[in-house]
């Protein structure tokens, strides 16, 4: 969830400009249902002047360039299709200067992506102008959007590098394909369409070539639709970035953004009875099967009077994950930690259950080290019986390729079958310490191996055993620092099919591991919450660097002495932070609220 953190240097920009009058919605006060809609259409309305599609560049420049904390406060455009929220942006636009022309691969340039499709309204205008539901975006993940509606993707046909994607629908109610933002910019987009709905309810009734509408100029969404929106604006709450372009976008074209401004509109007017029973506590949560750097948790299944959507899981207190399951595989964690967990349980409306009992667990000191990098088989294309090469984008946005390979079959969830084929992973930086992944062998055959190589070389061999048997293969001390490239191939017997699931490695680097006391470095509070002191009492060069739990690094500085760093652009969530003095290092847990 985005951070809510106001800076005084985002404050005095936002004075800078005309605000939105004080009595701007005076007039809707009291109403609710379509009422209130009708009355929010003539307030936006009104006032509303057309500057025109060529003049949306100029708006841009002052209600999409990154220039909060929020994000990286580095002058660029604000991307929603490419903005990393959680590390180094991909790729960055320079306003003007990159705007679209011709374009074949992401990065090339920028342009105006359209909300709701131009299509849908024959490019009319004010519609093809309004700032309001116009931003600008990478042109080939435009491209890649097209006149889709947003939905959440079930199998994924095409990703962009910042996990946007396009896909088969897994929205009940709607089985055609749809587009899904990263969930830092879901409620940016519901609002906007939310926009969009109110802004033109005099002529949306015949928009209805966009799949989310249904030819109402009242209710205007379909079912399905509505509620997804309504649960991406409820879970992805206005933030500051937010309330600044809607203060721009009113000096731009003289009207605002009313669910911007006032979040409980939307349900004031498509759910004036919303859903406000939190569902029951998960119950009988139980930690076991640790490993140096993971938990395996299972619980007993909460109950809701519309249905429990999701579990957000606590790591010592911290909000980390989520999941739809009712089990789950804490990762990232150090060794000989104890970790204690609690799980909420989350329905459609973003009520939330209390806690689950606490269970603890400690994790055991093996040397498998912190995973650099994991994959899940989530994200690979829809299921498929037949054997054919196969690539996706991996849980770290990387680009995965499996040849000889099918896509129906399941082992800890979605998986990759391998027959006579190579699965190739990514390059990665950190190196390799130990490998692990889970095989099953199916159809028949007999056991067998396939080689893990690194770099080129083989390591280690991966073993399969007797048919629909499950195991989980651990390749130790491959020990290689750098840059690793990480193929599985080689069948020792090439008919033999093999569904390959839940695949991570650790980190590795001959860094030695020297002693510190706290007297001479430390570092306080953690939990943090927005800034984090690093205390060194020589003023030794100090090199800070903080993981996520994929091993990404998402924050690295040199200090010289004694300082206070921000950390408020971090999710919520469990870190590792590495401090490096000379050739000693130490690495501490460090958990962001």
């Amino acid at each position: 969830m985005k951070n809510l953190y106001i800076f005084f240097a985002f404050l005095f920009s936002i004075c800078a400009q005309a605000q939105i009058p004080s009595n701007y919605y005076d007039s809707a006060n009291g109403l609710s249902g379509f009422d209130l809609k009708t009355e929010l259409s003539n307030i936006i309305t009104n006032g509303h002047v057309d500057q025109g599609y060529s003049e949306l560049h100029t708006g841009y420049g002052t209600t999409d360039i990154d220039n909060t904390t929020q994000y990286d406060n580095d002058g660029y455009i604000l991307d929603m299709y490419s903005e990393n929220p959680n590390g180094t942006d991909p790729y960055n636009f320079i306003l003007d200067t990159d705007k679209c022309g011709n374009y074949s691969n992401e990065g090339d340039c920028y342009n105006r992506e359209h909300l709701v499709p131009q299509s849908s309204f024959n490019q009319g205008y004010p519609m093809r102008s309004d700032i309001h539901h116009v931003f600008p975006t990478d042109g080939k993940v435009n491209g890649m959007r097209s006149n889709y509606a947003f939905g959440t993707v079930g199998s994924a046909t095409n990703t962009s590098q910042n996990g946007s994607k396009v896909g088969n629908s897994n929205v009940p109610g709607f089985s055609g394909t749809v587009f899904e933002p990263i969930d830092e910019f879901k409620g940016d987009i519901a609002r906007a369409v939310l926009y969009f709905a109110v802004r033109y309810e005099n002529t949306i009734d015949g928009y209805t070539s966009f799949d989310m509408f249904n030819g109402t100029n009242d209710q205007v969404f379909y079912p399905w639709a509505i509620d997804l929106l309504l649960s991406w604006h409820a879970n992805d709450p206005v933030t500051p970035k937010e309330i600044a372009r809607n203060i721009a976008a009113y000096n731009f074209q003289g009207n605002a953004n009313p669910f911007v401004d006032h979040p409980e509109y939307a349900n004031l007017i498509w759910n004036p009875n919303p859903d406000t029973e939190a569902p029951t506590a998960p119950t009988n949560l139980v930690a076991s099967n640790p490993t140096d750097n993971s938990v395996f948790l299972t619980w007993t299944a909460a109950t809701d009077n519309t249905g429990v959507t999701s579990y957000d899981i606590y790591v010592d207190g911290s909000n980390t994950f989520n999941t739809s399951n009712t089990s789950f595989t804490v990762t990232g964690l150090m060794a000989a930690t104890e970790y204690c967990f609690t799980v909420k349980a989350r329905d459609a409306a973003a009520n939330q259950s209390d806690f689950s009992n606490q269970a603890c667990e400690t994790t055991t000191n093996n040397g498998a080290g912190t995973d650099c990098f994991a994959e899940s088989f989530e994200n690979i294309p829809a299921n498929s019986g037949s054997y054919s090469t196969r690539t996706w984008t991996g849980d770290d946005g990387g680009n995965w390729t499996a040849t000889d390979a099918r896509t129906d079959q399941t082992l800890n969830n979605r998986a990759i079958t391998v027959r006579n084929g190579v699965i190739t992973a990514p390059t990665t930086s950190g190196g390799i310490g130990a490998f692990t992944v889970s095989t099953k062998r199916v159809y028949g055959g007999s056991s067998g191996t396939f080689n893990l190589k690194v770099n080129g070389s083989v390591v280690g061999t991966i073993a399969y055993g007797d048919q629909d048997v499950s195991q989980t293969i651990t390749i130790p001390n491959i020990n290689i620092e750098g840059n690793v490239s990480v193929v599985i191939d080689g069948n020792s017997s090439t008919s033999n099919r093999v569904v390959f699931d839940d695949l991570s490695w650790t980190c590795y680097s001959t860094i030695g591991i020297g002693e510190h006391s706290l007297n001479e470095l430390s570092i306080y509070p953690n939990p943090v919450e927005n800034r984090l002191n690093i205390q060194i009492k020589d003023a030794q060069e100090t090199q800070i660097e903080i993981y996520n739990i994929l091993g990404k690094v998402v924050f690295s500085k040199t200090l010289q002495k004694s300082q206070s760093i921000a950390l408020d652009h971090l999710k919520t969530g469990v870190y590792i932070i590495k401090l490096t003095q000379g050739s000693s290092t130490i690495t501490k847990k460090l958990i962001k609220q």
